[in-house]
């Protein structure tokens, strides 16, 4: 088989395949390993640890008169360069070949039924076909908005943000989303001059409170934060730029910074040539197969499905095993939440933000369980509240949800928000995934005194098996 596109799906679909005993081939035209190696995940999680760990220093006694230096903003970048690798994928080439993958440098385009041209760097072709199936794993790009001067004022997007050689004294981000919160965080840690500018509140998938104690916690931090606020125009001279907003203010700042949203990365990859539109997200179904087809495959960000690599990797597993399952004849485990499907894609999704403080959460947000026509209960607790959370640091605040499905009595979505609640997630994701019964959970006892002990004052809150309610 063929795929194209050499990121974290890319290579995830290719192993699958390889392992279930297909012969396949990668397209790469950029670095192998994709997105989240050079321009997003991990360089991004490098700028934001090192302030992070020094503001948890800062919050307990005996550590906190200890860490009185100011953050060395060039030794958190070259730690950012090591985990980009210095943007080089030889070790990442190095696995492919371990894994017993081709690789094939080079922009690849559909020119028909498993068929694929690839177009190396010096202009010569190589035409391909596939005996059983294509996939697309091509990513996304980030998104420029329709905003008068934006492109002409040559803006960051997270590309520029994560790749920088230096923090600039002064940056304009235009948005609300992860990208735009986490960056924000990233840069006021460094120095730069943070004023972030969001058509409505901040992170507006998630519930509410979330955005709302990020854009506290920023605003501690010093970024300025614009919420309801539209940006109109943006002029680029020597001196920086200058963003207008429809109320008349105008931020100048040394840099601009687009964060809203990602398009697919697929209007140049030949798409026409099958019937599908060029620059559209691609439609698949649970097994990652493009409805219409029975070759061609489409995984990770293309598809729209859910933009998170975590779940790119998953929706590869499952396509790569699909893929050599109906290459060999054998049983296709189709079923929801079988071996061939990306089941958890549609209501088990889990996702962290890391600002500070972290925002961690899997599942439906209350607004949408109760759009999907769940009946709901919502259970609130304050994490700050837990004698482990009291151990990790003064003054810990922090709050969790709990979205239970009256009808079922089973969790549909969690979100909690305080420093490390990421570490919560993964008990978080099992139980709604698995729909673990409330009732079994009380049976889940959470070590003493940990955070995690905010899973039994969340039981609690929402009463005991029998019925009794218990108050917080």
């Amino acid at each position: 088989m063929i795929v194209l596109g050499g990121g974290a799906a890319g290579e995830n679909v290719a192993d699958r395949t390889v392992q279930g005993g297909q012969s396949t081939l990668l397209v790469e035209n950029e670095l192998v390993g994709g997105e989240c190696s050079y321009w997003a995940c991990m360089p991004s999680k490098a700028l934001l640890r090192s302030a992070q760990v020094l503001r948890a220093a800062r919050q307990v006694p005996g550590s906190a008169q200890a860490a009185k230096g100011a953050l060395d903003v060039q030794a958190v970048l070259d730690r950012r360069d090591a985990f980009a690798s210095n943007w080089s994928d030889k070790g990442q080439v190095q696995w492919l070949q371990s894994a017993g993958i081709s690789l094939a440098r080079g922009h690849g385009r559909i020119t028909g039924p498993k068929q694929v041209t690839v177009t190396a760097n010096d202009g010569t072709t190589t035409d391909l076909t596939a005996r059983h199936a294509v996939a697309v794993a091509t990513g996304s790009d980030a998104f420029i908005p329709n905003i008068e001067g934006l492109r002409e004022a040559r803006p960051w997007t997270s590309r520029e943000a994560t790749s920088a050689r230096s923090a600039p004294a002064s940056l304009a981000i235009i948005g609300g989303g992860v990208v735009a919160t986490e960056l924000a965080t990233a840069y006021a840690a460094f120095g730069t001059e943070v004023t972030l500018i969001a058509r409505r509140g901040l992170l507006g998938a998630l519930e509410p409170f979330a955005g709302e104690l990020v854009a506290q916690a920023l605003r501690e931090q010093g970024v300025s934060v614009l919420l309801d606020t539209k940006t109109t125009r943006v002029t680029r001279s020597a001196d920086g730029v200058v963003v207008q907003t429809a109320d008349g203010t105008e931020i100048r700042a040394e840099e601009v910074l687009a964060a809203t949203g990602r398009s697919p990365r697929t209007a140049d990859i030949g798409l026409e040539t099958v019937g599908l539109t060029p620059g559209d997200w691609i439609g698949t179904d649970d097994t990652m197969l493009v409805p219409g087809f029975d070759w061609l495959y489409a995984v990770g960000d293309v598809t729209n499905r859910a933009l998170l690599t975590h779940q790119g990797k998953y929706q590869a597993r499952a396509a790569g095993d699909a893929i050599a399952a109906r290459a060999h004849g054998t049983t296709l485990s189709d079923a929801p939440w079988g071996a061939h499907v990306a089941t958890a894609d549609r209501e088990s999704v889990p996702q962290v933000t890391f600002t500070e403080p972290e925002v961690a959460s899997v599942g439906l947000t209350a607004r949408d369980a109760r759009a999907s026509g769940y009946d709901v209960r919502v259970v609130d607790y304050e994490i700050g509240h837990v004698a482990g959370a009291s151990v990790r640091a003064d003054g810990y605040a922090g709050t969790a949800r709990m979205v239970v499905d009256e009808q079922r009595k089973v969790i549909l979505g969690m979100t909690f928000v305080g420093p490390d609640v990421s570490e919560l997630l993964q008990a978080a994701t099992i139980a709604v995934t698995a729909q673990v019964p409330l009732d079994r959970l009380w049976h889940a006892v959470p070590a003493y005194p940990t955070v995690n002990e905010v899973w039994l004052r969340l039981l609690e809150t929402y009463g005991r098996p029998n019925g009794e309610s218990i108050s917080a």
